[in-house]
């Protein structure tokens, strides 16, 4: 387990209020999920201190999946300051990933 947050309903509003955050919206069955899991792990140490990297298991969080339209996972949402700005569905690079976070830390 790395530095990622996992969010729930109860610290989701709280955790994305401030800065940047990517959001992984994930369950354990999902098998581009699985993939793309120690991307996000490595992300989560790579920007520590500069943004937060959370998952959400959809399996368990259906109320958050449901607020956002989640329809097929992974979907990885990027929120600055509590507002959802960007948004990819299915398994991305790292390098993807990394340069969608940098632009929004810019």
């Amino acid at each position: 387990m790395g530095k990622y947050i996992e969010l729930t309903g109860a610290n989701f509003e709280e955790t994305l209020a401030e800065g940047v955050s990517l959001v992984d919206f994930w369950a354990p069955w999902c098998g581009p999920c699985r993939m793309i899991a120690p991307v996000v792990e490595e992300l989560a140490e790579d920007y520590d201190g500069k943004a937060k990297i959370c998952k959400v298991n959809t399996d368990e969080e259906q109320d958050i999946a449901v607020k956002f339209g989640i329809r097929s996972i992974p979907t990885i949402m990027f929120f600055k300051n509590g507002e959802m700005v960007d948004q990819i569905v299915g398994a991305q690079s790292k390098q993807a990933l990394a340069e969608k976070l940098d632009a929004l830390l810019a």
